[in-house]
């Protein structure tokens, strides 16, 4: 990892509020075993959850809701996931120190952080400027370093930089991009939501074993904003 002391620290954020919020996201791990197969989450990841400062990646008028464990706007029709979400999305991916991850949607870089915590090197891509501007000076504002943004099209991967350990997406596609299974080593992960049948998305885990062959498992029913992508790509 990853990160020093900075000047949004995670300080900031309430005792109270974040244990409330690692609570709620232990609670609903529980209610939801049933379609995850998992009654809790990693310790490391719940540890990582609690280090972020949640309150320095949403806009001015979010930080008071920033310890609810909900969506919250981010502006330029994006959102910062729910807590619960980042959480089984970070657990699915049974992450190890030192695990290249290429992230589609940085989004103001709050997953990113999490990634970090985790001891990843991240390769995360933002197709809109602003956000990713906004991603990287908070990252390295809070200290954080081992991550590389790119303002570009996700669905076409980081192809210089493959093979990844892991892949993320935080955005809802009809199939898994091509080009990110190409880019995923043998034994790697992608966890993203598949929208076979809009409006509805299913969080799904895909599976590449050694040899080269895809498994795909359905976790559970989920919302997230649209892939988008670059009108000439």
């Amino acid at each position: 990892m990853s990160r020093e002391n900075g000047p949004c620290s995670r300080a900031q954020m309430q005792d109270q509020e974040r244990a409330a919020l690692l609570a709620e996201i232990a609670a609903e791990a529980a209610d939801t075993q049933t379609y995850t197969g998992r009654r809790s989450f990693a310790p490391e990841v719940m540890k990582a959850i609690a280090r972020v400062p949640r309150e320095c990646f949403v806009p001015a008028d979010q930080k008071p809701f920033a310890c609810l464990n909900a969506s919250l706007p981010i502006g330029y029709k994006q959102t910062i996931s729910q807590p619960y979400i980042v959480a089984l999305m970070t657990d699915l991916l049974n992450l190890q120190p030192k695990h290249r991850v290429l992230e589609i949607g940085t989004g103001s870089g709050y997953q990113t952080a999490i990634l970090l915590e985790l001891g990843a090197e991240v390769f995360s891509m933002e197709i809109v400027p602003q956000l990713a501007r906004f991603a990287a000076e908070r990252l390295k504002a809070l200290g954080y370093t081992g991550f590389h943004l790119r303002e570009h099209d996700g669905r076409l991967g980081w192809p210089e930089a493959a093979p990844f350990d892991r892949v993320l997406c935080a955005a809802a596609t009809p199939t898994v991009p091509i080009p990110l299974l190409e880019q995923l080593s043998p034994s790697g992960r992608i966890v993203l939501p598949i929208s076979k049948h809009p409006p509805d998305q299913v969080l799904t885990l895909i599976e590449k074993s050694a040899e080269g062959e895809v498994q795909e498992t359905a976790i559970l029913p989920v919302a997230f904003v649209p892939l988008t992508w670059a009108a000439s790509s």
